[in-house]
């Protein structure tokens, strides 16, 4: 995730959306594999709850996909 720093000295995360936003039954983003609070919350937290927020996306994307057969399209 690129990272910045803003006029203020604090470190700027980018939102990891990636424009395909569907939420599963558990409120899940299927895009970014945020919970709906993680998304509508981004810009209000720190830098260190948006790392954490990213480490369990990852650990949700993971999950995700050992746990969904592989799909073909033929």
């Amino acid at each position: 995730m690129p990272s910045d720093v803003n006029p203020t000295g604090t470190e700027e995360l980018a939102s990891p959306c990636v424009r395909n936003c569907c939420l599963d039954r558990d409120d899940i983003c299927l895009g970014c594999f945020r919970h709906i609070d993680e998304i509508v919350g981004w810009q209000s937290f720190s830098a260190d709850k948006k790392r954490l927020i990213l480490t369990n996306c990852a650990d949700r994307a993971v999950k995700r996909r050992e746990a969904a057969p592989f799909q073909s399209n033929e």
